[in-house]
């Protein structure tokens, strides 16, 4: 017989998950090793370990043990270590520079992450997929720590967790209140625009629209919102001028069923490969690719 050793989690602080009771109840006594805070020594009312510890005995201790008994973490556990740096970075005696930040001067990193996060998942990267929705996460947590700094309306990642999730619940009640029947993922759609329509109390078809994004994703977001409105397709933008015509474009692609954003980025990034192709093409023939006439281009261009 030896004493029973339980492993604790650094993050969850003195937070002793239900596992570890019936152990800690059974014991004769509970020791606690250096590795364990003193807020969790505390709450358990455990002695300093040394020395031989009786066998009926337990002792926590937050290193990893073999033939220890391992609390498990909650899955998601390792945001707290992720809200933990941000707090040290954004505190006196952090990072002079994560300090001086503001929401206005974060915002072209919030954009620029976004579409590298694109960019990965449509070039199906797996590892930079991983990494770029890690600077995503970076910027709601940067934004959320900010916030709590605010003389007015403050607010921390607590909160912004706190409304994610009263969102999530209230927008799938056949999920979480069994209250209603969805069998499809267009019934659900639908479904979602109502529920935020009577949430937001929005008056229109368009409201909650993002003005401010790529202007083939804002027209494709007006012609689906629209559509499910029950707006004629006549009454779409019939003018001669470009944007017209883009706009027409991009709703005849929606309402085919395709990502006009998607297709559009599809051909422009092939369009960028051709390119790289016909300029190392004339390269390798000893033609300077930064100076390229039109015949050149002609004559190294892809098939």
């Amino acid at each position: 017989m030896a004493p029973t050793v339980i492993v604790l989690s650094r993050r969850l602080g003195a937070v002793l998950p239900a596992a570890a009771l019936p152990a800690l109840r059974a014991a004769s006594a509970v020791y606690a090793d250096p590795s364990v805070p003193g807020d969790v020594v505390a709450a358990t009312g455990a002695e300093p370990a040394a020395g031989a510890l009786p066998d009926d005995a337990v002792l926590l201790t937050c290193e990893p043990t073999a033939g220890a008994v391992a609390v498990p973490e909650p899955e998601g556990a390792a945001l707290l270590d992720a809200v933990a740096v941000m707090d040290r970075l954004r505190s006196p005696g952090g990072c002079p520079w994560d300090a001086e930040q503001t929401h206005q001067s974060l915002l072209q990193y919030l954009v620029e992450e976004c579409y590298e996060l694109y960019q990965a998942i449509e070039d199906g990267d797996r590892a930079d997929m991983r990494e770029e929705l890690g600077d995503v996460l970076l910027q709601v947590l940067f934004h959320a720590r900010v916030a709590q700094e605010a003389a007015e309306g403050a607010f921390d990642i607590d909160a912004v967790a706190d409304g994610l999730v009263a969102k999530l619940v209230g927008r799938h009640p056949h999920v979480f209140a069994g209250s209603e029947r969805i069998e499809t993922a267009t019934a659900q759609e639908g479904r979602w625009e109502e529920l935020k329509r009577a949430e937001k109390q929005r008056s229109s078809s368009v409201d909650g629209v993002p003005l401010g994004q790529p202007a083939v994703a804002l027209a494709a977001k007006l012609v689906s919102r629209t559509a499910r409105a029950g707006l004629p397709e006549d009454l779409l933008p019939a003018g001669g001028g470009v944007g017209e015509e883009l706009f027409r474009q991009v709703a005849r692609a929606k309402l085919g069923g395709a990502d006009p954003e998607a297709e559009l980025r599809t051909a422009a990034r092939a369009f960028a490969d051709r390119v790289r192709a016909a300029e190392r093409s004339a390269a390798a023939q000893g033609v300077d690719p930064h100076s390229l006439d039109p015949e050149t281009w002609r004559r190294a261009w892809p098939a």
